[in-house]
């Protein structure tokens, strides 16, 4: 890496998923030079026309003809220009959304609120679409094109083409000057809408709290703050982008005047070429339009590189480190020793001096009030985050120094509210072991009961669902979700509220599912649950992040 690009991790991203993609971008730029050339040749052969209407030259119905051919070649040449453009765009998003994906899933779902996460994956790289799908292409047509039409212009007249050249080599000063206000107004507006999409997302998902709490109208008058700086921070991207494009107007219009100037005189004089002449001002437009294409994407540039000063330090960070597993072991003992967590320094210990030992083929049901601890102590087991004091261990070896990929591939997690994917059931049940077989799939569905409502739907396992879980009930969608945790097969499941929210019936169906699940596994389960206490003996209380004392019945 240069000492630039060491300088600026920003314009290193940049620089990089542009070499990934320098074949597919090479593509617009060849079709662009093409698109210039059959402009060039169709000013020549209007100028013939137009010399012959003021009665200077010959030129019949083939001149027509074949201007009007040149017409048509150079619109299908644009045409095929942006649709090689898009594509180049959308590959390079997809690669660098790829990428993302990957960082994104190593870090623990605390290191970032979702609403940040789903902005930088949708919103960030969607702002790369103008840099590789505009701006590449144009840069390197801005330097090319206007080069083939100048010295078109100077083969029929060196004066005129000697002033297209200084024209161009003014252009880029004034779009310097709006470019600098231009990069860091557009770095803040993306600072702002990050803010703002994060900000809503969260406030969306937690909406019930909010109201529970009286605390709407303060959040709306936040969210109504954020909209208005993004407001002022977009409006002043536009007020640059206007003067970048009044500058090159300007310009234009000063070239088209001086060509007019001179070759008027030279006719006043007689012109020895009216031809040439008429030829180097059609070639006006033709030179200043690479510079109008460039104009807008600079802007899609100072865009771009907003975008990609939030990407590069989760791009560039260094991928967590750990012990790699060289196969999964088919059962594990785990151990919590003296566990203490404080996820927020402002508030108090969320668990304290926990410490429990579970074999494999038990299950441990954690029991207490909510706030007491269970779904952080779930939280630490899957390494999501890093407890303050204590130690977990896998079959007597720390589990928080294994890679936390490995440790995932440890771990079946139900959560308490499953989510499900707009897809067939099939589908959504192979997401806990994308490389299953249907026949693995099939037999995960027997497991957990899915086939006993399946069979009566319309396609079986392949009926499509809704997001969410959309035409099922409650009770067959935690039934999908237990057939992800069969079809994972992991020695280490963790349940958070399995059977919360549903009724005697179904909650009696689902225990004999997770009696099966839990046979020769290491189990812990967070529960209010009753019914599941009273089938899964071994249980630890807890309340305000402590253990509760097990009373003992005392010898009478």
């Amino acid at each position: 890496m240069s000492r630039r690009a060491g300088r600026d991790p920003a314009r290193a991203l940049l620089s990089a998923a542009a070499r990934e993609g320098r074949a597919a971008l090479m593509v617009p730029i060849l079709l662009g030079l093409a698109a210039t050339a059959a402009g060039i040749a169709q000013a020549w052969l209007m100028a013939t026309l137009l010399a012959t209407l003021l009665g200077h030259g010959e030129a019949g119905a083939g001149t027509l003809a074949a201007a009007a051919a040149l017409a048509l070649l150079q619109v299908g040449l644009v045409v095929a220009q942006e649709t090689a453009s898009a594509r180049a765009g959308e590959a390079a998003r997809a690669t660098l959304r790829r990428r993302l994906f990957g960082r994104l899933l190593a870090e623990t779902p605390s290191a970032r609120p979702a609403g940040e996460g789903a902005a930088l994956a949708v919103d960030q790289v969607e702002a790369m679409d103008g840099y590789f799908a505009r701006w590449i292409p144009s840069a390197a047509l801005a330097v090319v094109a206007p080069l083939m039409v100048a010295l078109a212009a100077g083969a029929a007249d060196a004066l005129s083409g000697m002033i297209l050249v200084a024209a161009g080599l003014l252009v880029p000063v004034g779009m310097a000057v709006s470019g600098i206000g231009a990069a860091v107004a557009s770095r803040r507006q993306f600072e702002a809408l990050q803010r703002l999409s994060g900000r809503f997302l969260d406030r969306m998902r937690g909406l019930p709290t909010l109201v529970l709490f009286r605390r709407q109208e303060d959040e709306a008058r936040a969210l109504d703050a954020a909209a208005q700086e993004l407001r002022v921070r977009t409006m002043r991207v536009l007020r640059l982008a206007f003067l970048s494009s009044g500058s090159l107007e300007l310009v234009a219009a000063a070239v088209l005047g001086c060509l007019a100037w001179r070759h008027g005189i030279l006719a006043a004089e007689g012109h020895p070429n009216p031809v040439a002449a008429l030829f180097c001002l059609l070639l006006v437009p033709a030179f200043f339009t690479p510079f109008r294409a460039f104009s807008t994407a600079y802007h899609e540039r100072m865009s771009a590189q907003g975008a990609a000063a939030a990407l590069a330090p989760i791009l560039d960070a260094t991928a967590p480190g750990g012990l790699l597993l060289e196969e999964v072991p088919p059962s594990v003992t785990l151990v919590v020793d003296h566990l203490s967590h404080r996820p927020d320094p402002a508030r108090p210990l969320a668990i304290e001096d926990v410490s429990f030992h579970v074999p494999p083929g038990e299950t441990l049901v954690l029991s207490g009030p909510s706030g007491s601890g269970k779904s952080t102590i779930l939280k630490l087991l899957m390494g999501f985050s890093r407890p303050d004091e204590g130690r977990i261990a896998l079959n007597g070896r720390d589990a928080l120094a294994l890679a936390p990929a490995e440790l995932r591939r440890l771990v079946a997690y139900l959560p308490q509210r499953p989510v499900l994917l707009r897809a067939t059931i099939r589908e959504n049940i192979r997401l806990a072991r994308p490389e299953a077989s249907d026949a693995a799939v099939e037999a995960a569905a027997r497991s957990a009961q899915v086939t006993a409502f399946a069979e009566s739907l319309p396609e079986g396992l392949d009926t499509p669902i809704g997001e969410g879980g959309h035409g099922l009930s409650g009770g067959q969608r935690l039934r999908v979700a237990l057939a992800r945790a069969f079809l994972r097969d992991a020695p280490l499941v963790l349940l958070d509220e399995p059977t919360a929210h549903l009724d005697p019936a179904t909650e009696a169906q689902v225990l004999d599912s997770l009696r099966r699940l839990c046979t020769g596994r290491t189990v812990v389960i967070a529960s209010h649950s009753a019914m599941l206490r009273a089938r899964f003996p071994k249980v630890l209380e807890l309340r305000e992040g402590r253990v509760v004392p097990q009373r003992r019945a005392v010898a009478t």
